[in-house]
C-alpha cells in the first residue's frame, strides 16, 4: 500500500456519531467523479513544507469543547487537534493505530480491551500523554455533569477501565458491542492536567462514574464541580496532542470572523500526514455566513477550498476558462442527509398521522431536480444509501397533495370556521395547523426547501411558515425543543451505522441527538439489540425493522442525501480522492514558488 493510501482522512470518518451539519460542505467521497484536471492532483515531487491553508466556515463553532460539541463546524477546527487511538484506512477502511503503538488486544469474551500507547506522544504544551489521560478522557465522557450525551452514550457498555502501566490501558465491558473496537478506538485523549488542573476526577474511577448515584457526597461534588468547570471555560480553550494548537484563543479566534491553528514545530510525527501532520504551516477558518459570499471570497483567493452549491456549480461563472484556470473541481456523494424534523414535544406533532399526511406535501423529486440541479439522491430512512442495511423496499416517496387533504380530513384537521386553515379541537380547544419550520441562515438549498414546502402546505389549508436564523441560535433552539421543524442534516460514516444516538430515547433529552423527541420502544429494544449482536444478516433484519417503523411513524420528512462539490486551489498538490475516504488535507502541499503565505 502507498503511503498516501495509508493516510486517513481525519474526521471525515466519524465513528458512528452523527454531526449536525450546517453548510453542506463535502464529508466523504464514495465513487465520485473525477476531478476536473487530473493531471493537476499528481504531486510534482516530494512535498514541500510551507503556506496556510484557509478554509470555510458557514458559521462560527458551537465550541470547542472536543465532548461538549457536537456540530460538524467544531468538528472540522478539533480534528486537527485532537487525533484519536486508532483511525481508519481510507482505501481498505480497516483499523490502524494514531497514538496507540498498534490494534488493542482483544479479550475472547470481548468484554476487554488492552491498548498500547505510543510513548513518544505529547500534548502541545510539552507533556507526556500517559494511560492516565485516556483515563482522564473516559471519566468526563461517564460524568453525567458533562453536557456531552451525543457522546456519552457510545461508552454505555464501559463500566471500567485502569492504567496497567504508564503507557498501556485496559477498558471493562459490561456488554458486548460489535462496533467497540471502532468506539474505544476513536477515543480523542484529552490532557488530565489543563483540563482539570485541580485534580476533582483523579481520586475517581471510571467504574465510579459508571454507577454515578452510587457515589458518595464528596465523590458526587468533585465530579459536579469538575463538570461545571470543563463545560464553562473550555469553550475556546481546545488543548491536544494533535498536530496543530491554537496558541492564542483571544488573538486567533475572532467570533463570525475566523479561527487559526498553527503547526506545532515539536509535533511528534513530524512530516507524516499518516499520524496528523500537514504540510502547511497554518490552518485558517474563515467564517463566512452565506454560500454566496464564501464563492466570492474564494474567487478573490481568501479561500483555499469550498462546496458549491449546485446552483453555483451549474452558473457561467464557475463554468469559465478563468474559474477552471483557478480552481479545480471534483463532485463526491456525501454521506449525510438532509431532513425535516417534526419536534414532538409540540402537541401538533405528537399526532402520527398529522406527520404522515405533511410528507405528502413534499415535493422530494422536484426538491432533487430544481433546487439541487439532479444532485441528489431521495431517501427514505436514514441510513446510508449504498450501505447493506439500507432498506430498499421501502415504498418510494409520493409527492399527493390530494392524499395529504384526504389523511388530513380523516384525522379531524377541517377548516371549520372558514379562514382558510385547518383546525381541531383538541382538549376542547380548537387548534389551528399552524407551524414555522425553520433553518440556518447562509443556506440557499435549505431556504429553497423550506419555501417550496410551505408554499405546497399553504394550498393544502396549513398555515407553514418558513425562517432562517443564525446557526449558533438556532441550534441552540434544537437542543433546548425549542421550535416547530427544523430543516437540517446528519453526517454519517460508511462504515457499519449505529443509530442509537440519533433515535434511542434515552437521548431525547436538552443537548441531546434525538431532538424531536422521539420515543419508541420497539425501536429502542432493537437498538439495544443490534449493538451486541455480531451476526451481520442478523442486524440487518434489525435494523430492516427499525427503518419499517421509522417510515411508518414519520418523525423526519427524510429528503435527500446530496452530492457534495468541493472545488479548491489549483496551487494545491498531493490532493488525492479515495474510493471510500474523502481527501486528506493533511497531504495537501504547495511548491515554493507557487506559496502566498509566509509563517
Amino acid at each position: 500500500m502507498t503511503e498516501r493510501g495509508r493516510s486517513a482522512a481525519r474526521g471525515a470518518l466519524a465513528l458512528g456519531c452523527g454531526l449536525l451539519f450546517g453548510c453542506g460542505e463535502p464529508v466523504q467521497n464514495v465513487g465520485g467523479e473525477p476531478a476536473s484536471d487530473p493531471a493537476a492532483q499528481e504531486p510534482a515531487g516530494p512535498p514541500e513544507r510551507g503556506d496556510w491553508l484557509v478554509l470555510h466556515l458557514l458559521s462560527d463553532p458551537e465550541n470547542l469543547n472536543p465532548l461538549t460539541s457536537s456540530d460538524a463546524a467544531a468538528s472540522s477546527v478539533l480534528r486537527w487537534i485532537f487525533p484519536s487511538l486508532l483511525t481508519l484506512d481510507n482505501e481498505t477502511l480497516e483499523q490502524r493505530p494514531v497514538i496507540a503503538s498498534g490494534l488493542p488486544l482483544i479479550a475472547d469474551d470481548k468484554l476487554s480491551y488492552t491498548f498500547s500507547l505510543r510513548k513518544d506522544v505529547t500534548f502541545s504544551d510539552g507533556t507526556p500523554l500517559t494511560a492516565e489521560d485516556v483515563l482522564f478522557t473516559l471519566k468526563a465522557t461517564k460524568n453525567p455533569a458533562v453536557l456531552a450525551p451525543h457522546t456519552r452514550g457510545y461508552f454505555l457498555s464501559v463500566r471500567d477501565a485502569v492504567a496497567v502501566d504508564r503507557h498501556t490501558v485496559r477498558i471493562e465491558l459490561r456488554e458486548r458491542y460489535f462496533r467497540n473496537d471502532l468506539v474505544l478506538g476513536g477515543i480523542q485523549p484529552l490532557p488530565r492536567h489543563y483540563y482539570d488542573p485541580h485534580g476533582l476526577m483523579q481520586g475517581l474511577t471510571v467504574g465510579q462514574l459508571d454507577q454515578f448515584d452510587d457515589l458518595d457526597k464528596e465523590g458526587e461534588a468533585k465530579a459536579r464541580e469538575f463538570a461545571k468547570a470543563f463545560n464553562r471555560d473550555f469553550q475556546r480553550r481546545p488543548m491536544g496532542p494533535g498536530a496543530f494548537e491554537l496558541r492564542n484563543p483571544e488573538r486567533d479566534i475572532v467570533t463570525g470572523e475566523k479561527i487559526v491553528l498553527n503547526r506545532r514545530t515539536d509535533f511528534w510525527a513530524a512530516d507524516d500526514p499518516v499520524f496528523g501532520d500537514a504540510w502547511v504551516n497554518k490552518i485558517v477558518f474563515r467564517v463566512i455566513n452565506d454560500t454566496e459570499a464564501s464563492l466570492t471570497a474564494f474567487k478573490g483567493g481568501k479561500l483555499d477550498r469550498i462546496g458549491l452549491t449546485p446552483l453555483q456549480y451549474n452558473r457561467p461563472d464557475t463554468q469559465t476558462a478563468k474559474f477552471e484556470k483557478r480552481a479545480s473541481k471534483h463532485i463526491h456523494v456525501s454521506p449525510g442527509y438532509t431532513y425535516i424534523g417534526w419536534n414532538q414535544k409540540n402537541q401538533l406533532f405528537r399526532d402520527r398521522e398529522l406527520r404522515n399526511a405533511l410528507r405528502y406535501f413534499v415535493n422530494k423529486q422536484e426538491i432533487i431536480d430544481k433546487v439541487l440541479y439532479g444532485l441528489g439522491v431521495p431517501v427514505e430512512s436514514p441510513i446510508f444509501v449504498e450501505r447493506p442495511e439500507y432498506k430498499r423496499d421501502l415504498p418510494a416517496h409520493e409527492f399527493n397533495p390530494d392524499k395529504g387533504k384526504a389523511l388530513l380530513d380523516a384525522a379531524g384537521w377541517i377548516d371549520k370556521d372558514g379562514d382558510g386553515v385547518r383546525d381541531k379541537t383538541i382538549d376542547g380547544l380548537s387548534v389551528p395547523l399552524r407551524f414555522e419550520i425553520i433553518s440556518n441562515s447562509g443556506n440557499s438549498t435549505r431556504k429553497a426547501v423550506g419555501l417550496t414546502v410551505i408554499d405546497e402546505m399553504k394550498r393544502g389549508g396549513i398555515d407553514a411558515s418558513f425562517r432562517e436564523i443564525d446557526w449558533s441560535i438556532m441550534l441552540s433552539k434544537v437542543k433546548t425543543f425549542d421550535y416547530d421543524a427544523v430543516i437540517l442534516g446528519w453526517a454519517m460514516s460508511v462504515v457499519v451505522p449505529d443509530s442509537f444516538q440519533i433515535w434511542h430515547s434515552s437521548q431525547a433529552v436538552e443537548g441531546g441527538s434525538n431532538h424531536v423527541f422521539f420515543r419508541n420502544e420497539e425501536v429502542d429494544e432493537i437498538l439495544v439489540e443490534y449493538r451486541v449482536e455480531f451476526d451481520p444478516e442478523k442486524r440487518k433484519q434489525m435494523y430492516d425493522r427499525f427503518q419499517e417503523i421509522l417510515y411508518h411513524e414519520q418523525p423526519y420528512a427524510f429528503l435527500f442525501m446530496g452530492k457534495a462539490i468541493s472545488t479548491w486551489d489549483r496551487r494545491f498538490r498531493g490532493v488525492n480522492w479515495y474510493p471510500s475516504g474523502g481527501t486528506d488535507m493533511g497531504e495537501w502541499w504547495v511548491p515554493a514558488a507557487q506559496q502566498k503565505y509566509g509563517q
